[in-house]
């Protein structure tokens, strides 16, 4: 028999996700001799067999790999014959600056749970994984991928755990995770002043407290989190006042997907999305009531499966069938990670905290999707996604993107790969700052980044721009709206121009106005802004965000003056008079008044005109509220007016008021606005591409998070020949944008574009 070998190189999510086991099996099932390596560059295979061996092995090898590993570089080429006698697994090595991908945490797999039942030494154990699940990114300090590079390294593995990781055909060969009941972390109940080691009396205890109405905390994969039952409107009340959560929805942890299907409408897609490994928090429509404060004003809420073998112990025992389960944090701190910051922070806000001694390095909330059109839309990409990379179609070597300031992801460059961050939050604070700057060093030791280039937002006063301008290396200022359009381009891998729509709450305009319901032409290198909705004045700069109300009056006030207020009286009720009488003042006079052309703030304007929302708590509230209450299956709009590349909503809004006297329901309104924005986008994309000859049209912002938005774009986009883009696993809200401010980073240096330091 003629022998000949071939190596294999592999990048992609190879690490951490049981793929050199995987191999060898593979190997030893078509009787190849050699061996398989994973340093930081990826996996390399050496095989020696005859001809038609190989060529079996290489087209079963992607074909079967494990269900959390992807390959996005898979070569093979010819080498010498080494006559190795056997196949064999080489330790891991750090050969380069080069690295591979870093596997993401992943839920705990049916095998393990059904070992938590069977095996002697791991009977009940609340952190059993394998080399197909458990925890990844939230425990790696460094690569290559090893048990001394992860937070277990304090734990020494007990016989029986070393022969399993020694066995090469055991499912935890080289689990760097792995332990047991014998030699692994343990968790602790603490609860006034006492504390309580067996895991059967902290589960028990837990369903006790849970079951009576109290708040506790739970150490999690990526961070603590509150939890309470999501039926007793008293205990949910209670935990929004302790953690200064006045109105955002609560995410919800579900039992199992039969309970889910009891309580909540689900579609194949979504219980795709449920149920995969990630287990992030889906968007869900409500079918069973739950509390009203859950999420109020709304008609969907945010749930998700069990994903730690801890939660599958809890709901054995518990009696309810879902637990309020949202991030272990007072109002917009990042989630607390170590404990003695929960017991501090978390322990005068519960009655009981429930901790671990493993630590956790990587802080990571959880992610949060939605299904629109039949494909998963990440909206929050943290826990499960964060940190594998986007493949580009360019180099983005060195080059730092910082983000923006709300939601904020930041963004590195090695070769053509991009990585983001896990979610940072809102960087409005000093603590979301401190979390800000020590993620970026982490990415940087655990990638082997070195910021050649820096990529930042317009905006002179973000602190992710601030950051950026204390740099010693060149940065480069891109607009805030080209940003989201490349960051589409880039995830749907698109070089040519496109017809970029931009929709979102504020971004800083090249003319120093407030941009948001925007029309361009642009690729990476630059944009013409072809169309916008009208500038309205925003009367009190960002307060308007708190009080949709104002927003309201500054349009009514601009598209009909001041005698509206006597001629539409009703529109006014329950408003404060002197705080009107302030706003009239400051758009009378233009002060503190920027002119905005933001579709966030038309939103606003419309939900407080229908009485939806007057008042905000939360972030987009307004807006969320006002697709809750829209009738499906309108198909009316409004009229609208564009002269000279303005879009006016005078008309509409005249239509809307006179409906509203007439008794229309703001259900009924409220479908026919959302229609009406999208004949909005079609109309303008059509006189655009008529001037332009563009067919490609890409979607983003934070208002293509609104569910029918997004379908009727895409849909009549379609239908009207267009090719529509949008976003998928990357976030269309500012959480995303550090893409796109890479990726025009990454192309005015290939041209040769001058940075200034």
């Amino acid at each position: 028999m003629h022998i000949v070998a071939k190596k294999i190189e592999i990048k992609g999510l190879v690490q951490g996700v049981g793929f050199r086991p995987f191999v060898y099996r593979l190997a030893v099932e078509h009787n190849l001799k050699g061996t398989v390596e994973n340093n930081n560059r990826g996996v390399f295979i050496h095989l020696e067999g005859n001809d038609e061996q190989l060529k079996k092995f290489i087209s079963a090898l992607p074909k079967r790999i494990p269900e959390a590993a992807s390959i996005t570089v898979m070569d093979n080429f010819p080498v010498k014959v080494e006559h190795f006698r056997d196949f064999s697994i080489i330790n891991s090595r750090s050969v380069s600056d080069e690295i591979t991908e870093v596997s993401p945490d992943i839920g705990v797999c049916h095998a393990c749970l059904d070992d938590m039942k069977t095996q002697p030494h791991r009977i009940n154990y609340p952190f059993i994984n394998c080399t197909n699940c458990g925890p990844r990114f939230t425990i790696i300090k460094d690569l290559p991928y090893d048990r001394r590079q992860t937070t277990m390294t304090v734990f020494e593995m007990c016989d029986t755990c070393r022969k399993e990781y020694s066995d090469i055909l055991d499912r935890r060969f080289h689990a760097q995770p792995i332990a047991c009941n014998h030699c692994g972390p343990w968790y602790t109940l603490h609860e006034k002043g006492k504390t309580e080691e067996n895991l059967e009396k902290i589960i028990g205890e837990a369903c006790r407290l849970l079951e009576a109405g109290k708040i506790i905390a739970i150490k999690g994969l990526g961070g603590y989190h509150l939890a309470c039952n999501p039926f007793d409107e008293k205990t949910v009340s209670t935990l929004r006042l302790r953690k200064s959560r006045e109105g955002k929805p609560f995410a919800l942890m579900v039992k199992d997907f039969e309970t889910a299907k009891e309580y909540l409408l689900i579609n194949p897609e979504e219980e795709k999305l449920l149920t995969g490994w990630r287990k992030p928090v889906v968007l869900l429509k409500i079918k069973k009531e739950f509390a009203p404060s859950i999420s109020i004003g709304l008609n969907t809420v945010g749930a998700m499966l069990p994903y730690m073998p801890f939660h599958h112990l809890l709901f054995e025992k518990l009696k309810l069938p879902a637990l309020v389960l949202t991030s272990g944090n007072l109002s917009d701190e990042p989630i607390v990670i170590d404990n003695t910051t929960a017991l501090k922070k978390l322990g005068a806000v519960t009655e009981a905290v429930i901790t671990y001694n493993r630590d956790i390095h990587n802080r990571t909330d959880d992610s949060v999707a939605f299904v629109a059109n039949k494909k998963e839309r990440v909206i929050r990409r943290s826990r499960s996604y964060a940190p594998s990379p986007i493949q580009l179609n360019f180099d983005a070597e060195g080059i730092f993107a910082a983000g923006a300031e709300l939601v904020n992801c930041f963004c590195i460059g090695k070769g053509n790969q991009a990585i983001m961050s896990q979610h940072i939050g809102d960087l409005k604070n000093m603590e979301t700052l401190e979390f800000y700057k020590e993620s970026i060093q982490r990415h940087e030791r655990l990638f082997r980044f070195r910021s050649q280039l820096a990529a930042m937002d317009m905006h002179p006063d973000y602190l992710s721009t601030n950051y950026v301008r204390q740099l010693d290396i060149p940065a480069v200022a891109i607009q805030h709206h080209h940003a989201h359009i490349a960051s589409c381009m880039a995830e749907n891998g698109i070089s040519e121009k496109v017809i970029g729509i931009s929709f979102d709450g504020t971004g800083y305009g090249t003319d120093g106005n407030i941009w948001g319901g925007e029309f361009m032409v642009c690729d990476y290198l630059d944009f013409d802004r072809k169309a916008h909705f009208e500038y309205i004045p925003q009367p009190g700069g960002d307060a308007v965000t708190k009080h949709p109300w104002r927003m309201m009056t500054a349009y009514l006030v601009h598209y009909f003056g001041e005698n509206v207020l006597n001629e539409q009286t009703e529109l006014f009720k329950n408003i404060d008079q002197k705080e009107l009488e302030i706003v009239l003042f400051m758009l009378k006079n233009k002060i503190n008044s920027p002119l905005t052309s933001s579709a966030g703030r038309l939103f606003d304007a419309v939900s407080a005109l229908l009485g939806i929302c007057r008042d905000t708590t939360y972030h987009a509230e307004a807006p969320m509220r006002l697709e809750a209450a829209a009738e499906a299956g309108l198909q009316g709009f409004y009229p609208f007016e564009i002269t000279q590349n303005i879009i006016s909503m005078k008309p509409a809004f005249e239509m809307m008021i006179n409906e509203l006297n007439n008794g229309e329901s703001p259900g009924t309104i409220s479908a026919k606005f959302h229609r009406t924005i999208s004949e909005v986008i079609v109309d303008t994309v059509k006189r655009i591409s008529h001037e332009t000859g563009i067919r490609d049209v890409a979607l983003s912002g934070g208002t293509f998070q609104n569910r029918i938005i997004l379908e009727q774009a895409e849909r009549q986009l379609a239908s009207a020949g267009f090719d529509v883009y949008s976003h998928a696993h990357i976030p269309s809200n500012d959480g995303g944008i550090a893409l796109g401010q890479l990726a025009i980073a990454a192309k005015k240096r290939e041209v040769g574009e001058f940075f200034k330091r």
